[in-house]
């Protein structure tokens, strides 16, 4: 249990933190990979490479600084944050190593001794705050492997196929090796998938969204092949260009909360880009429900830059051609403004699709989730029937969720 004093000299470091904190944690980053080189089969070295690991981390520690004196409300974050470790398989050793380097990191990048009360007071907070993380994950790891078809860790999985949507985009299917089944799990998502990368050397784990309804036979990721500082995405350029049908890798069990909450309800699902993927996945999964028979109306609102762009038109085609209850709009973002396209607003919605009693879905880029957010509620939307999803690094949609900002606190690490 943290001190009164304890949390005084925290928060004392804040205005250290917003000033130096990306220097902190990048020193970090560097010095544990560097000593415990291993840990880079479980870090996204994308965003090492970028720094967004290091301006996220930032973020998530200057945030829960802020938040030392009510820890209660970082539980969401926590709970999506433990929910992504789990994806990861991270154990309850790591958080020692993780600890013991951060507490180092700080002693050496603000030279105070490793005895200086303001590392104590730092040392007992990580440690209330890894153990809240690690009781949380232990729980999701019992439930997993006790579900029907479930896993816990990572399981060996065979590619069976590969198909092309776009010049960008693939969908990779993927069987278990052990020929064994899979989980029913709820439409929108995610999976980790971890191959090994050879320009690297060694392993790296990525999530993605799931695109497709379950099906007890096979999971489908639909991949868009990533440039990050103007090269390419290490996972997402392995799969595209070096794995082929019959190759292995390695897949964690299905999770997320970015699912429908209702299924009774009218729901609206927009999205832009790769944003599609949880939104084909959840837009088939209410089509094969029971009370289907007699369904809401379901608006389905895709923002893309052209139809050369365009992955998995064919599913939401034939799903809107067999359920009259969807209706669709596809925005072109680049097309001639004459064609009614151009930039995307609700505006150009009609207002047939944007059902006021209806729950709301957004994915896609963290500027298109603030754009179509804040003109949900201009339009008198309870941010409650709101749900989204960013494609982002964890802390930086985790810190800005805490200074009550517009973004999701749902990631990928893309």
């Amino acid at each position: 249990m943290l001190t009164s004093q304890q949390k005084k000299i925290i928060q004392q470091t804040i205005p250290i933190l917003k000033a130096n904190g990306t220097v902190l944690t990048d020193y970090f980053y560097h010095r544990m990979l560097s000593q415990v080189p291993e840990l880079r089969e479980t870090f996204n070295m994308g965003h090492q490479r970028d720094g967004k690991q290091a301006k996220a981390l930032a973020n998530s520690v200057l945030a829960y600084a802020e938040n030392i004196d009510d820890p209660s409300v970082l539980l969401p974050v926590i709970t999506m944050i433990c929910q992504k470790h789990v994806s990861l398989n991270i154990q309850a050793p790591d958080y020692s190593i993780v600890g013991e380097h951060l507490l180092h990191s700080i002693s050496e990048v603000l030279s105070v001794p490793m005895e200086d009360e303001l590392i104590g007071a730092w040392g007992a907070a990580y440690q209330q705050l890894a153990a809240l993380m690690i009781d949380t994950e232990k729980k999701i790891y019992a439930r997993l492997a006790k579900e029907q078809g479930g896993w816990s860790g990572w399981r060996e999985f065979t590619i069976i196929k590969k198909v092309a949507g776009t010049a960008k985009i693939s969908s990779i299917y993927l069987a278990p090796t052990d020929s064994l089944a899979l989980p029913d799990y709820l439409p929108g998502q995610y999976i980790s998938v971890r191959v090994n990368v050879p320009s690297l050397g060694y392993k790296q784990p990525r999530q993605y969204s799931l695109s497709t309804a379950p099906n007890g036979q096979f999971f489908r990721i639909t991949v868009k092949e990533e440039m990050l500082s103007q090269e390419p995405g290490y996972v997402s350029s392995t799969l595209h260009q070096q794995m082929q049908v019959g190759d292995l890798l390695e897949v964690s069990a299905p999770m997320g909360d970015f699912t429908v909450k209702d299924a009774t309800k009218h729901n609206v699902f927009i999205s832009a880009g790769v944003g599609i993927t949880p939104m084909v996945a959840m837009l088939e999964g209410l089509t094969q429900r029971d009370t289907f028979t007699s369904p809401p109306a379901i608006s389905f609102i895709y923002v893309i830059q052209d139809a050369a762009h365009y992955a998995l038109g064919e599913e939401v085609n034939r799903l809107t051609e067999q359920h009259s209850c969807i209706k669709t709009l596809i925005h072109y973002s680049q097309a001639p403004t004459s064609q009614g396209c151009g930039r995307f607003t609700l505006e150009s919605v009609p207002p047939s699709l944007l059902l006021e009693d209806a729950d709301f879905y957004l994915c896609g880029p963290t500027g298109f989730i603030q754009s179509v957010y804040n003109d949900l509620l201009h339009r008198g939307i309870s941010s409650s029937r709101i749900h989204y999803e960013v494609f982002t690094t964890g802390g930086l949609a985790a810190a800005l969720f805490l200074s009550n900002r517009v973004y999701s606190v749902t990631y990928h690490q893309k």
